[in-house]
């Protein structure tokens, strides 16, 4: 905007009583109408501040909302996530993701660690359903969704010895999967289950979907994998009575 002195023109006549009149009415108007003009002043100095204020105000923040759990998969009408019930040894874990690391060693010529992000960005992601099977009665089919086991642990180079994968966990479970079956079984460790992450209390950050197995092979909140020789190694419900073996086709019971 131009500044108004550079739009005047000087006047003359008639037009100069005008200009005076004008001038003196306005100067009339300022003595009697001081506290009007004041508190003009005083709003243009607040609105420009509001102004200012909104500008270095921080942007609202963007909530993301909870994925939505899938009931159907090609046809497949699929079981709740709330459908589990509750019996690992020591309750539910919460695992911190900002500290957690997943290793991968043993009888292996390049042991590795992985934080929980390189893990789901670094690997192909595949997809199976599958039912796990408890032994105290109760199933549960899903749609889980993962990386192959496999790929991890071949990325270690397990020894030609290792015939054993064993799974430990954050509240100090273990249980073992034969390797030639992971391999040909294309086991995955799952982080999602019927489309969102897999819950705290179900076995957040990983869990092991031991397909054909019972449901205390399928390892919960995994934080080793761990190539062993031992293809007898008995872990927590094993070294308790439970088949070594864990088939769902055979008793609990069967050695």
């Amino acid at each position: 905007m131009k500044p108004l002195t550079e739009c005047a023109t000087a006047p003359s006549g008639d037009s100069r009583e005008r200009h005076m009149d004008l001038a003196r009415a306005n100067r009339s108007y300022l003595r009697t109408y001081p506290r009007r003009r004041s508190r003009v002043a005083g709003t243009v100095v607040v609105v420009l501040a509001a102004i200012l204020l909104a500008a270095c105000a921080p942007a609202t923040p963007v909530n993301t909302l909870p994925g939505v759990e899938v009931r159907q998969y090609e046809g497949q009408r699929l079981d709740s996530v709330n459908d589990f019930r509750e019996n690992s040894i020591t309750g539910p874990q919460h695992v911190d993701v900002s500290t957690y690391r997943l290793s991968v060693g043993g009888l292996v010529s390049k042991p590795a660690t992985y934080t929980y992000d390189e893990v789901l960005s670094n690997e192909t992601t595949y997809t199976k359903v599958m039912q796990l099977d408890c032994v105290e009665g109760w199933s549960v089919k899903l749609l889980w969704e993962g990386v192959l086991l496999s790929d991890l642990i071949d990325r270690a180079q397990p020894s030609t010895d290792a015939v054993t994968v064993v799974f430990r966990a954050a509240d100090g479970y273990a249980t073992s999967l034969p390797l030639d079956y992971i391999r040909s079984s294309k086991i995955l460790l799952a982080y999602k289950m019927n489309g969102i992450t897999i819950p705290e209390e179900r076995g957040y950050p990983f869990m092991v979907v031991a397909e054909d197995r019972w449901g205390y092979k399928w390892a919960k909140w995994v934080t080793r994998i761990e190539l062993s020789d031992d293809p007898r190694f008995l872990g927590y419900w094993e070294q308790r009575g439970y088949s070594q073996a864990g088939l769902r086709s055979e008793s609990q019971y069967s050695k």
